[in-house]
């Protein structure tokens, strides 16, 4: 019991003694004696009682303190502990989670609903090493699985920025006032007059979700090596290249959240027609957009997107001819970052074929792109498509969105030949 508390129930007992004293007509000797100890007490207690109240505020201070950074740790801890293995044998044959995957299951279950098995998104994360109890026996040696070729991500090489929310929806406010300044053209004449400070509403809604589907047969589910790491690594790759598709080409319909390329007019992002062979000039005259509506500080401060194709064509182009340099090279070698993708943008098309490509800006640490997942990924088991053969048949249910914050910080180029 805390000493407040303690404190504070002997001064009820003491004003109940002394109430019981007070209301005798004439106390004896004794009884006045023992009421001026207990006054003495009382008067006592009441220094003692202001002293342990500050004492323990400090110690809840600390103590809350320490909560909330223990908690933030233990759960990325309790996250590097999850087994996706669990959760497919819990699925597959009902087996109990235990350890640090039941309790992560439990507090994802405790802040949203799910049908199936919560996942959380740090847990598709690539580990090192292999997360399977030591000393099962494994009478054929199994080489470590190959697995499939998914393209790196490259919605974060852009900038864009990574949002997860819990539930309903959120809304950015980007500003897009510009405040007006101006000098006094006399000794008594008036400044630049104030602009209105406005603000415009970037939201993100759970209206998008994307199913992946895996099938597991009886017999990798039985096997011993490297099962773990396959599905973790399999989910993620999934996830990663439909996510990049549709940041960037997604269609706005058919259930597809709307792309930053292919939705750039509902956007109003700025697209220029280069209707010409793609080259170094074409991506400087952008470069120069972003500098002139101070957009980017720097050449250095805007990410490229293109297709490989867009990259042979300009690397075979010499841009001086007593240096070798390429077309390529000189982009290279001024913007932030160039970055190749056969997802993220369509494929070209066209006589000329024709490409498009993408450039970004962050402008005073504000993202170009936003892309909003919702909880966890939600798994789910399917009991009856290979039912006969003993396999195990899972769907993850994960919900998303895209939008963009200022359209100044984008701007799409067409038709680069």
């Amino acid at each position: 019991m805390l000493q407040s508390a303690q404190i504070a129930r002997r001064q009820s007992e003491i004003r109940q003694q002394l109430a019981e004293l007070a209301a005798k007509d004439s106390p004896g000797d004794d009884e006045t004696r023992q009421m001026d100890e207990l006054d003495r007490e009382y008067r006592s207690n009441e220094s003692r009682y202001r002293a342990a109240l500050v004492a323990e505020d400090d110690e809840r201070r600390e103590a809350g303190a320490e909560l909330e950074t223990r908690t933030g740790s233990e759960w990325s801890t309790l996250v590097g502990q999850f087994e996706v293995r669990q959760a497919a044998l819990h699925l597959d044959e009902g087996r109990a989670l235990d350890g640090a995957t039941a309790e992560v299951v439990q507090e994802l279950r405790s802040a949203g609903g799910y049908r199936g098995i919560p996942i959380p998104y740090e847990a598709l994360e690539l580990r090192a090493g292999e997360t399977v109890a030591s000393g099962t026996p494994d009478p054929v040696t199994t080489r470590p699985i190959i697995d499939r070729l998914f393209p790196e991500s490259v919605a974060g090489a852009m900038g864009a920025r990574m949002v997860n929310v819990p539930s309903g929806q959120q809304e950015y406010p980007v500003t897009t006032s510009n405040v007006s300044a101006g000098w006094a053209s006399s000794e008594t004449g008036d400044v630049a007059g104030p602009t209105a400070y406005a603000t415009t509403d970037r939201s993100l809604k759970p209206n998008q979700t994307l199913g992946i589907q895996m099938q597991l047969t009886r017999r990798t589910m039985k096997q011993a090596a490297g099962i773990e790491e396959a599905v973790r690594r399999d989910m993620r790759g999934a996830i990663m290249q439909e996510m990049d598709k549709a940041v960037f080409q997604g269609s706005g319909g058919s259930g597809e959240p709307l792309g930053v390329v292919a939705g750039a007019s509902t956007y109003g992002i700025t697209e220029t027609a280069i209707d010409a062979t793609a080259s170094w000039s074409a991506f400087r005259a952008a470069v120069t957009r972003f500098l002139t509506a101070n957009a980017a500080g720097s050449p250095g401060g805007v990410r490229v997107l293109i297709r490989p194709e867009v990259w042979d064509t300009m690397d075979a182009v010499i841009f001086d001819d007593g240096s070798g340099i390429t077309e390529y090279d000189r982009l290279v070698g001024t913007v932030g970052s160039v970055n190749l993708t056969s997802n993220g943008l369509a494929a070209p098309v066209g006589s000329p074929v024709e490409s498009n490509a993408l450039l970004t800006t962050t402008a005073g640490g504000q993202s170009p792109i936003f892309v909003a997942t919702w909880g966890a990924v939600d798994m789910i088991r399917d009991p009856y498509s290979d039912a006969a053969s003993g396999g195990l048949r899972l769907t993850g249910l994960v919900t998303m969105d895209v939008s963009v914050s200022r359209t100044a910080q984008l701007e799409v180029l067409t038709g680069l030949q």
